[in-house]
């Protein structure tokens, strides 16, 4: 079976992935979650002119010139308004956050004042808006501040709360079924038997999942049987997962039984053999709404394909309007040879320069089975297909990891 190209299979993966259904959660629960809708503003805010500094109200006019003298008439606080009119010659104490009255037209720092009883004397010329938050300057009633597809940091919570949002329409979290295979895999501070190895992929998947936004649903590991696959498998149909993941078991050895036990479950597969280093062998399919993707048991071919692949799945069900990873620009930190007829994603660490530039320097190892060196990378250093050989200080791209 020829090579599939990474950006086909890439694009059937997200072929028809549509965001799921909306609801309604609370401010408190929205952080992260992605806006189903446009958000505009119920309120302008500032609802009137503030005043930004403790001071005096004034009419500018009247402490245009240094020590000019003026009748203090009352005082204003945040949330308690003046309900007089500033007149010629007169003057209103005010704290941050206060209504400036009408009247008034900036504002007098008290550093800049010296007060006798209820006169205060001017030692700072006043200029006309200073020190004042006109209405409205942050935003007005009905402009749309955070758009469809945003996935909400806590800095738009607080802008929602701002614009008289109590609640948010997001996008239902996609849940992701997680299933790996493989007698060899014992769980972490077991003592693995001759033969066995240390089950690790999980952890990864569950984690990078989580910090897109899903939900995630432990199938455990199922022993290399069609039995005990399929059963894996029901379970993640009964959970009402929208993703199910499948770790170990995708090549088309004896013991490889995925795509046997997907097929036997009436899943539609595509199985592919696609042109990536590292993750060759993966698998896709669907059965009715639950997007399948089957991925290597090597670990770091396992998360490779999971960032690659799983992540964009997850982000477009959410509603994201972000899906797919940004590509940066860096230089070559040391020589490399020319690529084959695969697209190769190197682990590699991420130097700055004193000027700026970005340096990917590939660590040493780039074998499929080495966890140390993926944790010690930063980005993914992306090779095209028969790209010729590259020298060290030349340009290339990648791919940042999460952190």
């Amino acid at each position: 079976m020829a090579l599939m190209p990474v950006s086909d299979a890439l694009a059937a993966v997200l072929a028809g992935a549509e965001p799921l259904p909306e609801q309604m959660v609370s401010l408190d629960e929205a952080y992260h979650r992605v806006l189903a809708h446009d958000l505009a503003a119920r309120r302008t805010q500032p609802p009137q002119a503030m005043s930004a500094m403790d001071g005096y109200a004034v009419r500018a006019a009247d402490a245009a010139t240094l020590d000019s003298r003026l009748t203090v008439i009352g005082e204003v606080a945040a949330g308690r308004p003046f309900a007089r009119t500033v007149g010629a010659g007169e003057a209103v104490r005010i704290f941050t956050g206060g209504v400036v009255p009408d009247g008034a037209d900036a504002v007098v720092i008290q550093e800049d004042t010296v007060t006798d009883g209820n006169s205060v004397t001017i030692k700072e010329a006043a200029i006309t808006g200073r020190h004042i938050r006109p209405a409205g300057v942050d935003f007005r009633e009905g402009d749309v501040l955070l758009r469809k597809g945003t996935r909400l940091t806590e800095r738009d919570l607080a802008l929602a709360a701002a614009m008289n949002h109590p609640h948010l329409a997001v996008c239902r979290r996609p849940k992701v079924a997680i299933l790996a295979t493989g007698d060899e895999l014992v769980r972490p501070g077991t003592a693995p038997g001759h033969g066995q190895i240390v089950y690790s992929n999980g952890y990864a998947l569950h984690a990078l999942a989580r910090s897109e936004g899903a939900e995630t649903i432990d199938l455990g590991v199922a022993a290399d049987t069609l039995e005990a696959t399929s059963a894996g498998i029901r379970r993640a149909r009964e959970s009402g997962a929208d993703i199910l993941v499948t770790t170990g078991g995708a090549s088309v050895g004896d013991h490889d039984l995925v795509q046997q036990a997907l097929l036997g479950e009436g899943i539609s597969m595509a199985f592919w053999k696609i042109a990536i280093r590292p993750g060759k062998p993966m698998m896709h399919g669907r059965l009715g709404a639950m997007r399948v993707i089957g991925l290597p048991g090597n670990p770091v071919s396992s998360y490779v394909c999971a960032f690659l692949f799983m992540v964009p799945l997850i982000r477009a069900l959410s509603g994201r309007s972000v899906i797919h990873h940004r590509r940066e620009r860096a230089v070559l930190g040391r020589d490399l040879g020319a690529n084959d007829q695969r697209e190769d994603y190197l682990r590699a660490r991420l130097e700055l320069r004193d000027d700026g530039t970005q340096v990917a320097i590939p660590v040493s190892h780039q074998d499929s089975s080495l966890l140390a060196n993926l944790a010690a990378a930063q980005v993914l250093l992306v090779r095209a297909p028969f790209a010729a050989k590259a020298e060290a200080g030349g340009p290339c791209e990648v791919l940042r990891l999460p952190v």
